[in-house]
């Protein structure tokens, strides 16, 4: 029995090594995974004023989303409808008047509309009406945005289903970014959800992290499907998992007193990870970019009261996760150098590893569809 609560019954095994390495098996998980799933693209609060866009990658499409001059968030492919030129270049940033494109200067409303088209007004069948910017589907689950390729997408509470209220309590949309960190890791994006889903590691490689919550404590109550986790427990009284071991801010939310000693882990395939602790939330999302590298950004998300109190401290908390996941891609990276090796078979998984025999499972058979 897992001490978190799940049997393996049978030997299950790692994957093999292809699926770690293999251009073709990439570009398979693009077309039948990325491409058929909602992917988290950030925070509604990272584009707060009409106008405010930041760029997502979803499958390898560049999607813009940007806010309304009605207040409503949308996405659209980053896709001039002229002759194709890519509008925006830049990460994140402000459309002063419409969204125009560079080359020819079509220009296209906050809600994707053709506004401006130099000349082809001596055009005599063109209209303006029929080249909006192509839209793809865009819903936000508690302050996340999320975005599909698809306007036919399955319905994101349903993805979500395991998740929809489990955090309420905690008011996550009102949670304020304190900062971002950007990390380039040199392993396939499969590496990182699995180092994610298991603490089996934690003892040699978190020894600071260890110190503050025993690897072996909580349980996981969500184990198969594409949302994954549970809760481990903070070993202090009223702490927090922050390098001094106090909470560094306001609890996120009315928590009940058995929460304050709880930090959850969830992971939401294919591109999200939730660190939660009664102080902060850490929300990691991963873009892959080849079979052997990631981009990952985190964001540490606070209670507005700790950014604009003085004895707010999120540094405490960021500094210890800094330090976790450096510590994390590290062994990601060693991981991806064995995986490719002609040496490696796939070896067998300890009852610490359940989710990852979980995540396996739902990758599988999402390639299989």
């Amino acid at each position: 029995m897992d001490y978190r609560g799940h049997t393996l019954e049978e030997k299950v095994t790692t994957l093999p090594g292809d699926c770690y390495t293999s251009p073709a098996i990439f570009t398979a998980e693009q077309e039948k995974i990325f491409a058929r799933r909602w992917l988290c693209a950030g925070r509604a609060d990272a584009i707060p004023s009409a106008g405010d866009y930041l760029l997502a990658d979803a499958a390898g499409e560049s999607l813009i989303v940007v806010r309304g001059r009605d207040g409503a968030c949308r996405a659209f492919y980053n896709v001039c409808r002229h002759r194709g030129t890519r509008l925006c270049t830049e990460e994140a940033g402000h459309f002063a008047g419409g969204i125009a494109c560079p080359y020819h200067a079509w220009t296209y409303g906050l809600d994707g509309a053709l506004i401006g088209a130099p000349h082809m007004a001596e055009v005599p069948w063109f209209n303006r009406a029929d080249y909006p910017l192509h839209p793809a589907a865009l819903r936000q689950w508690e302050g996340f945005l999320f975005v599909h390729l698809s306007l036919d997408a399955p319905s994101l509470e349903e993805e979500l289903r395991p998740l929809l209220e489990r955090f309420r309590p905690w008011r996550l949309p009102r949670l304020k970014s304190a900062r971002r960190i950007d990390y380039g890791v040199a392993a396939n994006w499969k590496l990182l959800f699995q180092n994610f889903s298991e603490c089996y590691h934690c003892p040699p490689v978190h020894p600071a992290l260890a110190k503050l919550s025993h690897y072996r404590s909580g349980a996981n109550d969500l184990r198969e499907g594409a949302v994954l986790g549970g809760y481990m427990t903070i070993d202090r009284e009223g702490g927090s998992l922050t390098m001094s071991g106090r909470r560094c801010g306001a609890p996120l939310g009315d928590l009940p007193e058995e929460e304050k000693c709880r930090a959850y882990y969830y992971s939401i395939a294919p591109t999200l990870l939730l660190t939660v602790q009664p102080d902060f939330l850490m929300a990691t999302r991963l873009t892959p970019l080849a079979p052997n590298r990631t981009h990952v950004v985190c964001d540490f998300l606070f209670a507005p009261e700790t950014l604009e109190h003085p004895g707010g401290d999120p540094e405490d908390a960021i500094a210890l996760w800094d330090l976790t996941n450096r510590q994390d891609w590290r062994m990601c990276e060693l991981a991806q150098r064995g995986v490719s090796s002609r040496a490696y078979r796939p070896g067998p998984y300890s009852t610490d590893e359940s989710l990852l025999a979980a995540f396996d499972r739902e990758y599988l058979a999402s390639l299989a569809r």
